[in-house]
């Protein structure tokens, strides 16, 4: 009897050791997705493209979008750390990194040259014709310090208008309804704004290199996981490139995604930035040199009291990632 059941067990180790050894392919264990948020912006969208098209599939990584259309939700949910990365203007990349001091920013995705503007009832011709009126912006962020830019041109300032916190979606209405005279803005709520008669009274293409998006991980991301980020940027960039040579393909997977008109996707006010470009906003000598505009929020916001302490410049961008794919380095 214990003969019997010792060789049972020896046909069983056996068996087990065969398979073992002919197994074609050793167990993989799956890697969680990344998870990342951005906003329905026009310079966020190639993410959709990347992974519509498979292209983060084939650099080997599986990510899960989501679309929020609230910023201080998004930015709320990511300190909550509901996500591992972040697409966001630099401007509010300075401020959430007050309260995120490990994250880092890993691409420029897109400069607003014209891009981003502020719309205004029709009877306002002039900026100088805002004095004393409501003007909506995200306060707090990137969109203040752009209408306070803009307010600086014609030798205004903030206390010259009042300022209303106002998300960019909610604008149109807002004028509509007179709440506000004017807002900072940008597609596809532009679009629905000049509908409903406001105009444009300024634009991005006045404050160069101002506006920048990024895309950010949090710090364990980054540390724990630095090729899935890498195969994230490839695929992002591998997106881009595509979407560049087939328009028309791209902006009706943009369309379909965001629930938007074709015709209001456009890359009119927008340079969507490619991996040389990137690489130059991390030069020193580059006149785009992103530490450069960095500085300016972080100033702005410190005067302004909307963060008491900006963790070092220096460590809160990586551009590591930015490595051309093997195929391509020469």
């Amino acid at each position: 009897m214990k003969r019997s059941f010792f060789n049972s067990i020896f046909i069983i180790i056996t068996c087990w050791l065969l398979f073992a050894c002919h197994s074609p392919e050793p167990l993989k264990v799956k890697r969680p997705s990344l998870n990342v948020t951005c906003v329905p912006f026009i310079g966020h969208a190639p993410v959709i493209i990347a992974q519509e098209k498979g292209f983060f599939k084939a650099q080997g990584i599986d990510v899960e979008l989501n679309y929020v259309d609230y910023l201080q939700l998004q930015q709320a949910d990511f300190s909550a750390g509901k996500y591992d990365g972040i697409g966001l203007t630099l401007g509010d990349f300075i401020i959430l990194s007050a309260t995120n001091p490990d994250m880092q920013a890993v691409m420029v995705v897109d400069e607003s040259t014209g891009a981003d503007v502020v719309v205004a009832q029709s009877n306002i011709k002039t900026i100088l014709n805002l004095k004393g009126k409501k003007l909506g912006a995200n306060l707090g962020g990137f969109s203040e310090v752009f209408v306070s830019e803009m307010l600086k041109i014609s030798k205004l300032t903030s206390d010259d208008v009042s300022l209303v916190k106002t998300e960019a979606l909610e604008v149109p209405q807002r004028i509509q309804n007179n709440a506000i005279q004017a807002g900072h803005i940008w597609e596809p709520y532009l679009s629905e704004a000049l509908k409903l008669g406001a105009h444009i009274l300024f634009t991005s293409k006045q404050t160069p290199g101002l506006i920048l998006d990024v895309v950010a991980f949090r710090g364990e991301v980054i540390r724990d996981r630095p090729e899935d980020i890498r195969a994230f940027v490839r695929g992002w960039l591998q997106a881009l490139s595509y979407w560049e040579a087939n328009i028309s393909e791209g902006n009706a997977i943009v369309s379909k995604a965001l629930n938007i008109p074709s015709n209001t996707i456009s890359f009119e006010g927008i340079d969507l930035t490619d991996l040389a470009e990137n690489q130059k906003f991390f030069q020193s000598d580059s006149p785009t040199y992103i530490y450069k505009n960095a500085k300016k929020y972080a100033d702005f916001f410190i005067r302004a009291g909307n963060v008491t302490r900006i963790p070092n410049l220096e460590t809160l961008f990586n551009s590591s990632f930015l490595t051309p794919p093997p195929s391509l380095k020469p």
